[in-house]
């Protein structure tokens, strides 16, 4: 469905990825002020503008390398504030308020491939422009809530599964886990970066997110019957 044009394929990732880690910030956000933490909203970013989510390097400029090269494309907004101390139940609702990120990407992945289903099937035959660049944004828009909600699920501490894992642990191994999180950043850039570099056959995107994506991606098309 996609075009053999990197250009194209970078133009087609930014607006999946913007809609993706827009929907999956104001979802923390949202969840975080049902608990009690208004953080969030005070600061103003309860916002779907995405320009209030962007991360110049990692909602545009890594999405859109990754595309013209080739590879997987994922990325991330800032991070919206949440004040753990403010939620009516830190250590639970904390965990609700981590986990609402990714649950919201595997919603709106469902959700995309629904309407890529009800498109192909309205535009039989030979589709126009326009209606090809809708269709190939809704694929993509797939794959990048499928690789969002699973990259974030990785139980690493800056990430959501890092938190997650933090607030089912007991109170005293959870405060250890959480101050790993310190070296988290610097972990992720060694295993995803340096790491493979060094060692080819030791992939963590290739050999632990991608198989589940592929298997989820699969599986929405097959139920929706899009090809």
């Amino acid at each position: 469905m996609n075009p053999a044009n990197p250009i194209y394929e970078a133009a087609t990732a930014i607006i999946p990825i913007l809609i993706a880690v827009t929907f999956h910030e104001v979802a923390h956000g949202l969840v975080a002020n049902w608990f009690g933490d208004p953080t969030a909203r005070l600061a103003g970013r309860l916002s779907l503008n995405p320009f209030r989510h962007v991360d110049p390097v990692g909602t545009i400029l890594l999405p859109v390398s990754l595309a013209i090269a080739g590879a997987p494309v994922f990325g991330w907004a800032k991070p919206v504030p949440v004040r753990t101390d403010r939620l009516r139940n830190p250590r639970w609702h904390g965990v609700l308020v981590s986990a609402a990120g990714p649950a919201t990407n595997f919603l709106m992945a469902v959700i995309a491939a629904a309407l890529l289903a009800i498109l192909f099937r309205l535009t039989p035959g030979e589709r126009g422009t326009g209606t090809l660049f809708l269709l190939v944004n809704l694929d993509v828009f797939v794959t990048v809530n499928l690789f969002l909600g699973m990259f974030n699920l990785l139980p690493i501490p800056p990430l959501d599964g890092g938190r997650v894992i933090e607030g089912l642990l007991p109170p005293a191994a959870g405060r250890r886990f959480n101050a790993f999180g310190r070296y988290g950043f610097a972990l992720l850039l060694f295993l995803l970066v340096a790491l493979p570099m060094l060692m080819p056959s030791v992939d963590l995107i290739g050999q632990i997110v991608q198989p589940p994506v592929r298997m989820l991606n699969r599986a929405l098309f097959d139920l929706f019957m899009v090809r």
